[in-house]
């Protein structure tokens, strides 16, 4: 873990998943503050109760303004930022003859337009050399059947980022695209998870599949490096190559 994370002050979206939980344990670790944000306060102050150091939650809801306009004036009470890390997304999956306009509204809420409105009203808030790091997708570079929604949020925010780091500069904005990580998100493939997880590992360069620590390292990446921006991190084993 990086040195650099202490005595700042780190904001995770989404601290209620997994991958929310596995980086805000991480960074707690690693000696920073944690703001622990997202729709369900008991999943967040579970999170909150597994870290070793300081940390506030923060209601979020990133399909509403007023929620994120919120969030920042409390962020601002505090006394800013240094960095923002959001893992939010609501799929919306199925086939194309199936979808439902709410849902896809929603998707595009979560994933693009919700970290649209964050650097919005995070940036005055977050300091000079901070960083805002979005979560996309490797679905945005291997599209497939049913996955249509998913393929185009995560390539649009791909493209905010880049837009965003020269609209907020010198604040960095960044993106990491997970592949296929075991997360605990195939839990539910049963007897069938490990068939899976072994099959994608055999065709991807990296002949195996990602493991949390994997994104961790990756968003400590974004974070850390002051000459990264606007830039997509890929975590995907070489995925969307093959």
């Amino acid at each position: 873990m990086s040195a650099s994370l202490s005595g700042r002050r780190l904001a995770v979206v989404g601290a209620g998943s997994r991958t929310g939980r596995h980086l805000a344990r991480a960074a707690s670790a690693a000696g920073a503050e944690l703001v622990l944000a997202g729709p369900d306060p008991r999943k967040l102050e579970w999170t909150a109760g597994e870290l070793s150091g300081p940390a506030t939650v923060l209601p979020v809801d990133l399909t509403d303004e007023a929620s994120i306009e919120a969030f920042a004036a409390e962020l601002g009470r505090l006394g800013g930022l240094d960095h923002l890390v959001s893992t939010a997304g609501l799929p919306a999956n199925g086939p194309l003859a199936e979808l439902q306009l709410a849902d896809v509204r929603r998707a595009f809420d979560a994933k693009v337009i919700g970290p649209l409105l964050l650097a919005k009203h995070l940036a005055g808030r977050i300091a000079a050399d901070g960083s805002l790091t979005f979560f996309s997708g490797v679905a945005a570079w291997r599209p497939a059947p049913a996955r249509t929604v998913m393929a185009t949020t995560n390539g649009a925010l791909a493209f905010l980022v880049q837009a965003l780091a020269v609209e907020i500069a010198p604040v960095r904005v960044n993106a990491i695209s997970p592949g296929i990580v075991d997360t605990g998100s195939w839990d539910g493939l049963g007897a069938d998870k490990e068939s899976f997880l072994a099959a994608v590992a055999a065709r991807n360069p990296a002949r195996r599949v990602g493991t949390p620590d994997d994104l961790v390292k990756a968003v400590l990446h974004a974070i850390d490096n002051p000459y990264v921006t606007g830039t997509v991190l890929h975590v995907d084993g070489g995925g969307r190559l093959v």
